[in-house]
């Protein structure tokens, strides 16, 4: 059976594939971060005599500390699969 797409159409293909899942991973980890930053400060607020103000400590050491570990990451080796001299998946 003769191919439906030529060679570059696959190839846009992939390529597309590929950023549409790196923009996935990265509101993926957004939502990951937000999600432990929420968490900690309810648990924090609500099952600890820390009250909201401990809660919002909390949020925010639990935000920047996220905060810093992606953007760190994100300088030692980019998130964009195409970036030139990129390593490997990890």
């Amino acid at each position: 059976m003769a191919a439906i797409e030529p060679e570059l159409d696959k190839q846009a293909v992939l390529i597309a594939h590929e950023k549409t899942y790196h923009a996935f991973a990265v509101l993926l980890r957004w939502a990951m971060l937000g999600l432990a930053s929420v968490i900690s400060a309810l648990t924090v607020w609500f099952a600890t005599p820390g009250g909201f103000w401990g809660g919002l400590v909390v949020f925010i050491l639990v935000w920047a500390a996220g905060y810093y570990g992606m953007v760190h990451r994100e300088e030692q080796q980019s998130l964009d699969p195409w970036a030139p001299g990129r390593k490997g998946i990890l």
